[in-house]
């Protein structure tokens, strides 16, 4: 059981990762995952590709937990925990001043790809998010 309930958690971690909004039926251990809409510039074509699962969502709307993406604020907030735990103290201090300057987001990913530390990253980003996901799991019960 615990170990269904980790795919379950890591595979909607992922999925938000990637920008998705995820449906997930607790009754079935069902998950349906789709873009964010508002990424979506032609709404016809867009419920032609995902017509099954949007009809599967309507359905069985009483039974799902809606899972939205993260906020970019949460983002940053992993990107700030992530510098916290950095033993480097001058790989620390580069990135807290990147998460102090424009562009964010952006300037991390660029630093962390071309750094040692870019696994690391993946790992803890990885494992926050699953942390994310659990407690909205269990705040939905």
């Amino acid at each position: 059981m615990e170990n269904t309930k980790s795919k379950i958690i890591n595979e909607i971690a992922q999925e938000l990762d990637c920008g998705n909004e995820c449906y997930y039926n607790p009754k079935t251990d069902e998950i349906i995952a789709i873009p964010n809409y508002s990424i979506i510039q032609d709404e016809e074509e867009f419920q032609e590709l995902f017509h099954e699962d949007l009809e599967a969502i309507e359905k069985n709307r009483a039974d799902l937990i809606e899972i939205d993406p993260l906020e970019s604020s949460e983002s940053f907030k992993i990107m700030e925990l992530f510098v916290d735990q950095i033993a480097d103290v001058q790989y620390k201090a580069k990135l807290e001043h990147i998460l102090q300057e424009r562009k964010p987001f952006q300037n991390f990913k660029n630093s962390i790809d071309n750094s040692d530390f870019r696994q690391e990253w993946f790992d803890f980003k990885k494992l926050e998010m699953e942390k994310i996901v659990e407690a909205r799991l269990n705040h939905s019960k």
